[in-house]
């Protein structure tokens, strides 16, 4: 991989268009189209480029990719024509299907979007401290990502090629079965799936057309101790103190840790148009504030977020980000377990993650001593972390355009088939033959699907680099048994064993509805 410096063009060329004032009115669409425009500028340096051509080039199918990847569906054309009407753009012969232009001078270009999108802001009110302070925050995210992208791709390329030649799900899989065991290792597998996904890949129907991407949001959930934050947080960041390394996205999580729900939502416009993963340990603590479970199911939902307060206005801005969250619950006894959010609304956020319950049963608890104890006592061994975050690293850099590697090809979207979508339907067809007034919705089987996906992208260095991304027989079991299990976690078997304790589910989770009832409250209130 070679750098791609900025290169300026021949003398003969004419004079450095001026920016006539700096900047120029866009209609509000066409402000989108231009600022991931300016993200994709951005990348340009670090991508791979022919000596002899003389100016960076930007081919129209990865912007459109990139608009697609951002949930922005506008035409790029009319600020194409116009960045070529100023000389920023010169069209040339591109690959068949494709439109080309060079960009003679990228930093003009870069200074022209720049000035174009302040003057779009200036009519805004004058954000407060937390929000400056914000852009320090995704700027030092964005340094820690290309950094490490870079060190993959200037110093172990080779290496990370070689390993992704033969990983995927189901090595994965076994890497944290081997760590933490039978009980708790799924809870970890989905966590860095759900990074996998972060790529937002889009999904393509067997017609080839785009009916969705792969990124989705997750809730642990259950009594404290259970391993919720070590899933979602310790193994994505790591946690120097307790010697667990990372093996999350690099410069792509940010932790929520003590932030207020008012608080996110004002330094959330500083992520609009973005792709990162919000990582709050204490979901609880946002739901002791009135008000807050409509503005979070927008951003949720990835609609455009506007909260008006008695201190001003919030946005509008559209958020693209996810969300990873745990909250407790409350014990009552051996077997009963209740959530201790009391807002009457909060299943309507519930129901738009990807939920793993996670009860303090006997086997849980041995399997969270266990691993507490090997891992203070220097038994375990994470040999793969660092190659897994290099190899995550690169699958997230070719995905979304911030790398390339000769002989492979950019974004690569999963390709979904009817086989996936059998096999999840004989998983809710088992499920309403137990339960007639399922009490969950099918949002959980696009998520599923989503997992599949994800799933996918663990494998994409697999095989030759120009092959289509199809979900194997593996991914689809998985996604399976996930789907199950959350179906059981959601509305599961009522009743209660011999015992007393709530019967468990496939995984050996017990129902969710079955606490409930146990408790006197209705199945679908968490």
């Amino acid at each position: 991989m070679t750098a791609l410096a900025d290169r300026a063009p021949p003398e003969s060329d004419g004079p450095v268009p001026a920016l006539a004032g700096g900047a120029v009115h866009l209609a509000p669409s066409q402000r989108a189209v231009a600022r991931v425009l300016g993200r994709l500028l951005d990348d340009l340096p670090s991508r791979e480029t022919r000596p002899e051509l003389g100016s960076p080039r930007l081919r129209v199918l990865d912007l459109r990719l990139r608009l697609l990847r951002a949930h922005v569906f506008e035409d790029p054309g009319p600020l194409l024509r116009r960045l070529k009407r100023r000389g920023l753009l010169r069209e040339r012969r591109g690959p068949p299907g494709d439109r080309a232009f060079d960009l003679p001078y990228p930093d003009v270009l870069r200074q022209f979007l720049g000035a174009t999108e302040a003057r779009a802001q200036a009519a805004l009110p004058v954000p407060g401290a937390a929000e400056l302070d914000e852009e320090s925050t995704v700027r030092a995210l964005d340094t820690e990502f290309r950094h490490r992208l870079r060190e993959v791709l200037e110093g172990r390329l080779p290496q990370t090629l070689e390993f992704g030649a033969s990983f995927n799900v189901q090595r994965l899989s076994e890497y944290l079965r081997q760590l933490f065991g039978e009980a708790l290792y799924r809870d970890a597998l989905v966590a860095l799936l759900q990074q996998y996904a972060l790529a937002d890949v889009p999904l393509l129907a067997p017609n080839g057309r785009v009916t969705g991407t792969t990124g989705f949001h997750l809730a642990l959930f259950g009594p404290p101790g259970t391993g919720k934050t070590f899933s979602i947080d310790d193994l994505v960041r790591g946690n120097p103190r307790s010697g667990v390394p990372a093996h999350g996205l690099p410069g792509r999580n940010r932790y929520c840790g003590g932030i207020t729900p008012a608080q996110f939502l004002r330094v959330g416009a500083s992520y609009a148009d973005r792709t990162f993963n919000f990582i709050v340990p204490e979901f609880n603590d946002w739901f002791r504030y009135r008000g807050m479970v409509e503005p979070l199911k927008l951003v949720m939902e990835q609609r455009e977020v506007k909260w008006e307060t008695t201190f001003g206005t919030i946005g509008p801005y559209t958020f693209r980000s996810f969300f990873s969250v745990n909250y407790n619950t409350r014990a009552g006894g051996s077997g009963d377990y209740w959530a201790s959010i009391a807002d009457p609304n909060f299943a309507a956020l519930e129901d738009r993650m990807l939920l793993r319950f996670q009860p303090m049963t006997p086997d849980r608890f041995r399997a969270v001593e266990t691993s507490a104890e090997r891992l203070e006592l220097g038994e375990i061994d994470f040999t793969l972390a660092e190659s897994i975050r290099d190899h995550l690293t690169l699958v997230h850099g070719l995905e979304t355009g911030a790398a390339r590697v000769p002989g492979w090809s950019g974004t690569r979207p999963v390709t979904l088939q009817r086989g996936l979508y059998d096999r999840l339907r004989q998983v809710s067809d088992r499920a309403l033959e137990q339960d007639r007034e399922p009490r969950y919705s099918p949002r959980l089987r696009s998520r599923a699907v989503r997992l599949a996906a994800a799933a996918r992208l663990v494998g994409a260095l697999q095989g030759p680099p120009e092959a289509a991304l199809t979900v194997s027989p593996a991914e689809v079991d998985l996604a399976a048994e996930i789907y199950e299990a959350e179906i059981a976690a959601r509305s599961g078997p009522t009743g209660r064993s011999s015992s007393g304790a709530l019967r468990p589910t496939a995984d050996g989770q017990p129902s969710l509805r079955s606490a409930n009832r146990a408790n006197g409250t209705r199945g679908d209130e968490p």
